[in-house]
């Protein structure tokens, strides 16, 4: 398993109550996080089973998606539907997997 794969799982882990509390104030905004995050991982995979420009296009994809799920947690926070100190790690995991992810691509 890759490494930002495994980053990608914890974050998924972190997202889970975070999504519901988003859920109760926006349902579009937790349905757009939790298929991001899902995104991420699930073109992670596909990307080792590819060679040459195709598997840079699909980690591309996984880094673009792992920036909106963090730019849809601050969003959130900013709407006030969570604290910010309640999605820092998450955010942190997404940025941290994004930078990944790009590597990845490059």
């Amino acid at each position: 398993m890759l490494d930002a794969q495994r980053v990608t799982m914890e974050l998924i882990g972190e997202l889970k109550g975070i999504v519901e509390r988003v859920r109760s104030r926006s349902s579009d905004l937790a349905d757009q996080i939790q298929r991001a995050a899902t995104s991420v991982a699930l073109n992670l995979a596909e990307g080792r089973g590819r060679t040459g420009p195709d598997r840079r296009r699909v980690f591309r994809i996984a880094s673009a998606e792992a920036q909106e799920v963090k730019v849809a947690l601050e969003v959130a926070a900013a709407w006030g539907y969570v604290d910010a100190d309640a999605i820092a790690t998450a955010v942190a995991l997404a940025d941290r997997i994004g930078a990944m992810t790009y590597r990845l691509a490059t």
